[in-house]
């Protein structure tokens, strides 16, 4: 992605809102809106931003899933299985 022509001054933004938002939905390529010259916001479709926000739930729950098995709190595969009554299917 070429961010040099993603980037708008707010007053483009509000002259070509629909333009922009029709823009966005097909390439999925987020918008840099600035305001004065610098860089203010991001304008990016629905479905990216939806995505953005399923990717940082998984990475929280992977660091939080990091430091549970950095303190030791762990349970066994087998005892989960075991739990549930389940077998393991593991070549032993």
């Amino acid at each position: 992605m070429r961010y040099s022509t993603q980037i708008k001054p707010i007053s483009y933004v509000k002259s070509h809102a629909a333009e922009l938002l029709d823009r966005i939905t097909e390439e999925r390529e987020p918008i840099i809106i600035t305001q004065n010259g610098e860089a203010r916001a991001v304008l990016v479709d629905v479905m990216s931003y939806e995505r953005m926000q399923e990717t940082a739930a998984l990475l929280k729950v992977l660091t939080l899933a990091d430091k549970e098995i950095e303190t030791g709190a762990t349970v066994s595969a087998e005892k989960v299985m075991a739990e549930y009554g389940m077998r393991s299917t593991r070549a032993r």
